[in-house]
């Protein structure tokens, strides 16, 4: 496949390993999202999305059943086999996948394997959710992985949306927090530009933005930065060790409606903040796996 005739794939959802379900839905609710009811996946695994009107939305992933995970991963599945290595390497909560939009999981699945980022076999499911109005309905999807082994904690998969689920209605999308979507992802190196061919193969997208602080290339309408220790102590105010490598999820960016309104939401739940650059950063807390920013 030539340059000329990609088509770089926008953000889709983030995978958020998180320790108890229950637990992430409560911090969210304080953070000011709403959240979707709890979803069981068919090998073992459940969620509890919070959706967005940009498209884009969070999938807090937590361990339902222990044995039906193993039985999966034994069996080749892809997605639980590399959620459980990252809980077992990183603990229970964080950022685990970048996950990319795409209208057709077998043609990315093909190039993966042409330029030797495939990260494992194919995965097609379908998943029930119910509705804030009672409603049922079922999501379908097909998954393809890129991943480097350099980088064992970290992957990133298209989704082609076979069946979307039906979240159509405005109820969760709308967030008390004013977010409207997802702008910025944010993953950590001590070189970045050593995954640069990750990500571009992955995003389909040769343009990246270089800089001093790391690199980051755009998906759809967000962006995936990697940044360098420099760049997380700048942006982020965050020191992370330098010794260890491979990709790490660190944060989310949040686009919002009116910053104002953020900031008295989390002053009205007693949410800790700072803020940096024009931006709120809240830190990691139980069922938060990674820093949550939020922005204009």
């Amino acid at each position: 496949m030539s340059s000329s005739t990609r088509t770089a794939r926008p953000l889709d959802h983030l995978v958020l390993p998180v320790a108890d379900l229950a637990r992430a839905r409560r911090r969210l609710a304080d953070l000011g999202f709403t959240v979707a009811d709890d979803a069981r996946h068919p090998f073992g695994t459940e969620n509890a999305c919070v959706f967005f009107s940009d498209n884009t939305y969070l999938e807090p992933l937590a361990v339902a059943s222990r044995e039906e995970c193993e039985a999966a991963a034994l069996d080749g599945n892809v997605f639980v086999a590399r959620d459980q290595a990252f809980r077992f390497r990183q603990g229970p909560e964080g950022l685990s996948a970048v996950v990319l939009g795409t209208p057709d999981a077998a043609e990315d699945h093909i190039r993966f394997r042409s330029r030797g980022i495939s990260g494992g076999e194919m995965l097609e499911f379908s998943r029930p959710m119910r509705l804030p109005d009672g409603r049922e309905g079922l999501g379908s999807f097909r998954l393809a992985f890129a991943a480097d082994l350099r980088s064992p904690d970290f992957f990133l998969f298209s989704c082609q949306r076979l069946r979307a689920l039906p979240v159509e209605s405005t109820a969760l999308r709308r967030h008390e927090n004013g977010v409207l979507g997802i702008s910025e992802v944010v993953l950590s190196e001590q070189n970045p530009t050593d995954f640069q061919y990750l990500l571009q193969e992955s995003v389909d997208e040769r343009q990246v933005s270089a800089h001093s602080f790391g690199m980051d290339i755009r998906a759809g309408s967000a962006k995936v930065s990697v940044l360098n220790p420099a760049g997380m102590e700048a942006f982020f105010g965050r020191p992370v060790g330098g010794a260890e490598r491979g990709l790490r999820g660190r944060a989310v960016v949040f686009r919002v409606a009116d910053l104002e309104a953020t900031r008295a939401l989390f002053a009205q739940n007693d949410i800790e903040f700072a803020e940096m650059g024009g931006r709120l950063i809240v830190p990691e807390a139980p069922g938060q796996g990674v820093i949550f920013a939020f922005g204009v």
